[in-house]
């Protein structure tokens, strides 16, 4: 019994399927969604600028894609099994890709966000269905290859999207942020309209859809999203808005979690999470989902805000780390094949912890060099994390069950993701204003160090032809400058603390998942 619990699910395809061509057809799916989380974000102020739009309005963007996306992943194991996972999965391409043509021909805000809606439905089904694809082609000994190669193009992608969308918001147009899909989505369509097994014919009668159900996961989601993407901006609890999302997302997700469990044909198979190692796996996913996007969200932002970097610049500053990313993991799939999966999973762990300590830090003087090699270890740690709790997670799930695991799983990163942003963009906000608090204080105390300063600029500018009252206000003023560029740098690095506490803290519940024997997938037994 322990035998078939931690067997990986393997594919009953016939033997003239090539799986790599399957591998590389979704993977290039996968990328496009991928890619999309993050390309977009280097771009809003020229949005702004061409569409005419504040920045609040423009931020919808990004918040209509997320919200779209969410929705759309509990669904796509119920949307493969109505459909076909191959109809599903190359329906998800062309509506991606079309999106994509109407996002760069958009001439107004509402018709981009309304294209992006679009995108994020089409992009929710490419990633959770290209893993549940290739689960399902892989035999056992297999699998780590395969979750390896489809690993490096997760983790890859949000680093690539800023490099990416960066050159082309420079050098060409923003639109051709979304230009550039078009392209590798026709070559996705036609690679897994050639290579995809076809679907068997339907045999049984079709249920009617529970609306209503899947009406409360769109609300429910979607709220959820919003008042994640949305909190910082609208200060929280104080905005109405944010607390009837927060009460819709409650309302919503209790009522359709309750309707699921006493349906016979429910939308989203929650009787899924009966198998411990997809719950376990799916906090720790929630964890390394906030360590993924919110370490590249902040990096950015201390590129652009402190270091004065272009959107060219930052973008190439993350290369590097998607680059060694890509390098690791075919190095992480064989470390799978020869030890435990806990103990990899640790091992990640703690190679992050040691990254996010570098950069806490960071100083008013850091350049490119001192982010360098941080960057390369959190990309290092990330990777050896990701494959191993993949194979931990959805390894010992029967094949009947995958398809709505992967979905569920690939929700738990994205929301990861969104919390992390969102508990980050406010920690960074709030501990900015408590640090410039502290250094104004300070400034203001009559400290002996603090009064050379001042006397030194003030002699400065006299030098320079101020006259003295004029010099004194001008040396206060560059210190007040230097004091918000300080407490700017110490709120990063209280940032990078907060997300080594969280690491440290779910790290224990490796222990929850089961040992894998992961030598015989090595030996094919």
């Amino acid at each position: 019994m322990a035998a078939s619990v931690t067997s990986l699910p393997a594919a009953d395809a016939p033997q003239a399927v090539n799986k790599w061509m399957i591998a590389i057809a979704v993977a290039l799916g996968a990328l496009l969604e991928v890619v999309d989380t993050s390309i977009v974000n280097v771009a809003l102020n020229e949005m702004q600028n061409s569409l005419g739009a504040t920045l609040a309005q423009v931020s919808w963007v990004v918040s209509s894609y997320a919200v779209a996306n969410v929705i759309i992943l509990p669904l796509t194991a119920w949307l493969g099994d109505r459909f076909g996972k191959k109809r599903y999965f190359i329906f998800s391409l062309i509506a991606f890709t079309f999106a994509s043509v109407l996002c760069g021909a958009a001439t107004s805000l509402p018709v981009l966000i309304v294209a992006r809606v679009l995108q994020g439905l089409g992009g929710g089904g490419l990633m959770a269905k290209a893993q549940s694809i290739l689960f399902e082609t892989f035999p056992k000994k297999e699998q780590p290859a395969a979750q390896g190669f489809f690993g490096a193009i997760v983790i890859a992608g949000p680093a690539i999207g800023p490099t990416l969308g960066g050159y082309l918001v420079s050098n060409v147009n923003w639109r051709w942020i979304f230009f550039v899909n078009v392209p590798v989505g026709i070559a996705a369509f036609f690679m897994c309209l050639v290579y995809l097994p076809n679907d068997p014919p339907q045999t049984k009668v079709q249920k009617p859809i529970d609306w209503l159900a899947i009406a409360l996961l769109a609300v429910g989601l979607g709220s959820m999203q919003t008042f994640l993407e949305e909190g910082q901006s609208e200060d929280w609890f104080d905005s109405p808005y944010i607390v009837a999302c927060a009460v819709a997302t409650v309302a919503a997700l209790v009522v359709f979690v309750e309707r699921q469990l006493s349906s016979d044909r429910p939308v989203v198979d929650l009787r899924v999470l009966r198998h411990r190692s997809l719950w376990a796996g799916s906090i720790l996913s929630i964890t390394v989902g906030m360590g993924l996007y919110g370490a590249l969200f902040a990096i950015p932002i201390f590129a652009q805000s402190i270091l004065r970097f272009s959107s060219q610049d930052t973008g190439m500053l993350l290369l590097p780390g998607a680059l060694a990313s890509a390098v690791a993991m075919p190095i992480a799939a064989k470390l799978n094949t020869r030890f435990d999966s806990r103990a990899l999973i640790v091992a990640g762990g703690v190679t992050i912890i040691f990254a996010l300590m570098m950069l806490t830090r960071l100083t008013t003087q850091t350049g490119t060099g001192d982010l360098f090699w941080p960057l390369i270890i959190r990309s290092f740690g990330t990777v050896l994390m990701f494959l191993p709790l993949n194979m931990a997670t959805l390894g010992p799930i029967p094949k009947k069950d995958v398809a709505a695991a992967t979905g569920f799983f690939s929700l738990t990163r994205q929301v990861g993701g969104s919390i992390a942003v969102a508990v980050l963009a406010t920690l960074l906000s709030r501990r900015q204003t408590f640090h410039h608090a502290v250094l104004v204080e300070k400034l203001g105390s009559g400290d002996p160090q603090v009064l050379q300063r001042v006397q030194m600029l003030t002699a400065g500018f006299v030098q320079r032809g101020f006259d003295p009252d004029n010099a004194h206000a001008k040396a206060m003023a560059l210190l007040e400058q230097g004091a918000q560029a300080q407490a700017a740098v110490l709120s990063f690095g209280d940032t990078f603390w907060a997300t080594a506490f969280l690491f440290i803290a779910t790290l224990p519940l490796v222990m929850v998942l089961r040992k894998s024997d992961n030598k015989n997938v090595e030996m094919g037994h």
